[in-house]
């Protein structure tokens, strides 16, 4: 075999890798950590070459190694992924916002593939596809639970080539071949951006692709030239994206040069600082910021430094607490790893990591930073922040909590399953902001649901058992029985009492799913803004000049 140069560098490591297997390895070994990786390597080698020449069935060579990589990477942080040259079309849209493809997301519910959402103006839309529609082939190829990501795949495709999917409608239980012809699909990151009332503007900013910035400057002029004295900037269940564009952002208002954010790696080139370098569009005007725990990474960029350069408010609950930052790195074959590289640190100069994937527990889990290592930090004009554990908001607002009927009709897809129903049975509704079911409606949607026979227990239904279960362990059963039997009567629900006494709540999302089968995403947007009730808390704070200026002191 052909020698290889040695390389000097005290990390390098030549592999030669012919077809399906590595050749001789030559290392310099400079510590231990060479030593066990050049070890390992070896091993992983002679392994698979077993495996292939003994194992009693074919061996899929690229589904084992995408598995082997996968697992490796889970034991260092959700964050670092890898990925094949057959998942690029998702990676380049987690970083763009654009794939090519009809326009459609899909999800699974048991044993079938269900369109979930169709995009407005784009081919699943143009093409009849509605949601809830069930996908039973796309080309020539069965569509079933255990192939999804297949199915998913092959949706995708280079922009202007063609594709024919078969779907079976379940309000008629028909089958329609539709032939499509695939996009470019961009998915915005502001969605929905208007007035709540004659002075306040609203952008919703869902995601941090290439583009938010442009998105969010171009809502926040529109709406001052409306007349918007006041913003409030939704980023609540927004995951993150793209670093820069959270400092841009943010640049809208604060003054050019203004320190954002600032990274820390274990080399060199890891090792950032970002300032401001764009000019604002408006310093002044009043700002208030909604996160919950669902707001991660950039989401938490933007709140915390605007919370730590006390330009805005923040609303809502503690946000999610992603401190860490990826960069991708190129692999051979046309591969990608994105990997973790620094913490990253908001101008008061805390990180807000929550979770600490350094040390792990005894059994793998993870936990939170512990309170010893949380430590106080202070804004630009001195207010008192903490590490740790995400952005905690300025004035708190509990949104998350739904009684269990809520999310059992969710979670089980009965909401949804509804909405297809109802959709089929009228042509056209009222606007979002004015649509709502009557009463005959909503005592439709209860037949609906008592003829399932559902059956689910509430949160303290669940308690109560293990109550039962632990105080027969230890002796106790007797003597609470009386008071246990007692609040199992007293807990006693039937479904039809439930959806009565929990109309409004379960109301508001089968008019939010109804709402999305007409208006598509938007529609549902304006639908829940209406009432809801962080966005009514950031009218109020910002309607009273002096509340506003008092959150934003010591």
């Amino acid at each position: 075999m052909k020698k290889l140069k040695f390389l000097k560098s005290w990390r390098s490591i030549v592999i030669a890798v012919t077809i399906g297997v590595f050749s001789t390895l030559f290392i310099a070994f400079d510590d231990t950590d060479d030593f066990e990786l050049a070890k390992n390597m070896d091993i992983y080698h002679t392994l698979i070459r077993e495996l292939r020449l003994y194992y009693v069935d074919d061996i899929e060579i690229s589904k084992v190694f995408k598995t082997s990589i996968d697992d490796m990477l889970a034991t260092l942080d959700p964050y670092t992924v890898y990925y094949p040259e057959s998942e690029i079309e998702d990676f380049k849209f987690m970083t763009t916002g654009q794939y090519g493809g009809i326009g459609a997301l899909i999800r699974t519910e048991k044993d079938k593939i269900i369109i979930e959402e169709v995009y407005e103006n784009y081919p699943a839309a143009k093409a009849g596809l509605k949601v809830g529609d069930i996908i039973k082939k796309v080309g020539d190829h069965e569509a079933r639970t255990a192939n999804y990501d297949d199915v998913s795949i092959l949706m995708k495709g280079l922009p202007d080539t063609e594709i024919e999917i078969t779907v079976l409608r379940p309000t008629d239980n028909k089958l329609y071949v539709k032939k499509l012809i695939r996009e470019k699909i961009t998915v915005e990151n502001v969605p929905f951006y208007g007035m709540l009332n004659d002075n306040t503007g609203y952008i919703y900013l869902t995601g941090f692709t290439q583009n938010a910035y442009n998105e969010v400057k171009n809502a926040l002029i529109k709406l001052k030239e409306q007349n918007a004295n006041r913003i409030v900037l939704d980023i609540r269940s927004n995951p993150g994206g793209l670093l820069i564009e959270a400092v841009n952002i943010v640049s809208l208002f604060v003054e050019k040069g203004t320190p954002i954010v600032s990274m820390k790696g274990k080399i060199k080139n890891s090792n950032h600082n970002f300032v401001t370098t764009i000019d604002p569009v408006d310093t002044q005007i009043p700002v208030c910021v909604l996160v919950n725990r669902n707001s991660a990474s950039a989401s938490e960029i933007v709140s915390g430094a605007m919370q730590d350069l006390d330009r805005g408010v923040i609303v809502g609950e503690r946000t999610y607490g992603k401190g860490l930052v990826q960069e991708t790195r190129d692999l051979s074959y046309n591969a990608k790893l994105k990997v973790t590289t620094a913490k990253y640190y908001i101008p008061s100069g805390r990180c807000i990591q929550a979770l600490d994937y350094t040390h792990r527990n005894p059994d793998g889990s993870v936990g939170y930073i512990p309170d010893s290592l949380i430590s106080e930090f202070k804004t630009k004009a001195g207010r008192k922040v903490y590490n740790g554990g995400g952005v905690s908001p300025d004035v708190k607002i509990d949104e998350s909590s739904i009684s269990s009927i809520s999310q059992y009709l969710f979670s089980n897809m009965i909401v949804f399953n509804y909405a297809t129903i109802y959709a089929s049975k009228h042509d056209s509704i009222a606007k979002p902001n004015t649509f709502t079911l009557s009463d005959q409606d909503y005592t439709q949607f209860i037949d609906y649901v008592v003829a399932l026979k559902i059956e689910y227990k509430s949160e303290t239904q669940k308690v109560l058992e293990e109550l039962e279960e632990t105080a027969k362990k230890e002796k106790y059963y007797k003597k609470a029985q009386t008071e246990i039997d007692g609040l199992k009567n007293v807990l006693k629900h039937e479904v039809k009492d439930d959806l009565l006494y929990f109309k409004d709540e379960v109301k508001d999302l089968l008019e939010s799913e109804i709402v999305k089968r007409y208006y598509y995403r938007k529609g549902a947007i304006l639908k829940s803004i209406s009432e809801n009730v962080s966005i009514k808390k950031a009218i109020e704070i910002m309607n009273d000049q002096n509340k506003y200026n008092s959150l934003l002191k010591p």
